[in-house]
């Protein structure tokens, strides 16, 4: 019994953890404005939506990866996924809960489009480093 509590108590820390340390990088992108560039190759119009988020991950997938954002694209994807799960279920008893994973999943969106502009970004300069003689 007492095995199961503390099981349980670390997995709720765990996932109390998990969601901060996802909010903490959704914030540090959320100042960010889109470029143009970025705007054109993913679409967006005016405001990032939701169901953004898995097109601009395949355009993701087509950039070469900066090392240092490796493993926050994949921490973010997993938030992600768990923000649908959670959309999925506990959000249809309580619809407020709908409305802040709907927002929460459009931050993610936002972050995975400010990544691809840094990936482009990244890209063209090693493209123009290359030329240089």
């Amino acid at each position: 019994m007492t095995a199961a509590f503390i099981l349980v108590c670390s997995l709720g820390l765990l996932l109390m953890f998990f969601i901060s340390y996802c909010r903490s990088l959704l914030a540090t992108s959320s100042g960010v404005p889109l470029t143009q560039e970025v705007r054109d190759v993913t679409g967006i119009a005016h405001s990032v939506s939701p169901d953004d988020f898995r097109r601009v991950i395949q355009l993701l997938h087509l950039c070469p990866e900066r090392p240092e954002e490796r493993g926050r694209v994949r921490t973010v994807s997993a938030y992600y996924g768990f923000l649908g799960l959670i959309r999925s279920t506990i959000a249809l008893a309580a619809p407020s809960v709908k409305s802040w994973a709907d927002s929460e999943r459009a931050q993610c969106s936002y972050f995975a489009a400010v990544v691809l502009g840094r990936r482009i970004a990244f890209n063209r300069d090693l493209l123009a480093q290359q030329m240089l003689p």
